[in-house]
């Protein structure tokens, strides 16, 4: 099996100088592939310099993740793509418990390992933890992380299926990432790894996770969870990946949202917030304006099975204080 390990750069020079060193160390049995969203910093250069071993697939324009990645692989032919941020440092034979599963279970379509915080490393990181779930409205949350409750790690958690994989490293065989026709571009960044995820389980794929391999994310290195921009992708990106995805009453599951999201509005008022919830407004306007579209594309397998571990994610943790994963 082949493995190609793509790194999306957009103006990155640092983050490259500080993680690829650990990238190129640790993935012998990888071919490692720089994908560059036309850089106006000099990281190209270095890269070149530094790593002539390593390939640079320069992207047209800076189409955000979702293009970035889909653009960029269409010039990468190995087997199994590793999609790993560049603000990651990965450790010693991260990638053979990956290479082992995708070899002994065909089923397995798409893996992550376990992601913990790069400035605690004790602890899950926020971004992916120890696998991605959501509930019934599509609100995503991990084992080991929900909402801002970051549990340490005591490998409490062990491999087993999981909904959703995290972007920050993410492994897909590459038969099955054209087969889904990669992610949808129109997202730009932020939960297209989790509409691309719901696509493969609407379409019988398995997800793993993995925790014998560990990588360290730094998290928010692109954009920061203080940048109304992100909560604006975050909260119009869940209610895209919920029509496109979800079985069931979808005039009832978006009702529920608009709800849901306009207390996470107020509640951003009360924190002297003003902007983000602003960026909650913009993001229900542009899932309106978008909504013909998005029903378009609703694939929903004829067999339909629960695709949420609760219920509601936002009453088990705020009302029922269920903080953690294995109380839900």
């Amino acid at each position: 099996m082949t493995v190609a390990v793509v790194i999306l750069n957009w103006n990155g020079k640092q983050l490259l100088e500080q993680f690829l060193p650990s990238v190129v160390a640790n993935s012998k049995e990888a071919n490692i592939y720089i994908a560059d969203n036309a850089s106006t910093d000099d990281s190209v250069d270095f890269v070149t310099a530094n790593y002539p071993e390593i390939t640079i697939i320069q992207n047209a324009t800076n189409g955000g993740y979702a293009k970035g990645y889909n653009d960029a692989l269409k010039q990468v032919n190995e087997d199994m793509y590793c999609l790993l941020n560049s603000d990651i440092e990965v450790t010693k034979d991260w990638l053979q418990p990956i290479i082992e599963e995708f070899k002994t279970n065909p089923e397995t379509a798409i893996i992550q390992p376990k992601i913990l915080d790069y400035k605690n490393k004790t602890h899950f990181e926020y971004a992916g933890a120890a696998g991605g779930f959501i509930d019934k409205f599509g609100y995503p949350y991990c084992r080991g992380r929900i909402f801002n409750t970051i549990e340490a790690d005591a490998n409490q958690y062990d491999n087993s299926e999981i909904f959703w994989a995290s972007g920050a490293c993410f492994f897909i065989r590459q038969s099955v990432f054209k087969s889904l026709k990669g992610f949808d571009d129109t997202f730009f960044a932020h939960m297209e790894e989790i509409d691309l995820c719901w696509r493969a389980q609407n379409h019988g794929h398995n997800i793993q996770y993995i925790g014998e391999s560990t990588v360290y994310h730094v998290g928010g290195a692109t954009l920061e969870a203080t940048n109304p921009k992100k909560t604006y992708l975050n909260f119009r990106n869940s209610l895209f990946t919920l029509t496109k995805n979800a079985n069931g009453n979808l005039l009832f599951l978006v009702l529920t949202r608009l709800i849901f999201d306009g207390i996470a509005g107020l509640r951003f008022i009360l924190q002297f917030k003003p902007l983000h919830t602003f960026a909650i407004l913009k993001a229900h306007f542009s899932f309106y304006f978008n909504m013909s579209r998005l029903l378009e594309h609703r694939d929903i397998p004829s067999k339909k099975k629960n695709y949420y571990h609760t219920t509601s994610i936002v009453w088990s943790y705020f009302v029922s204080k269920k903080k953690t994963f294995n109380r839900l």
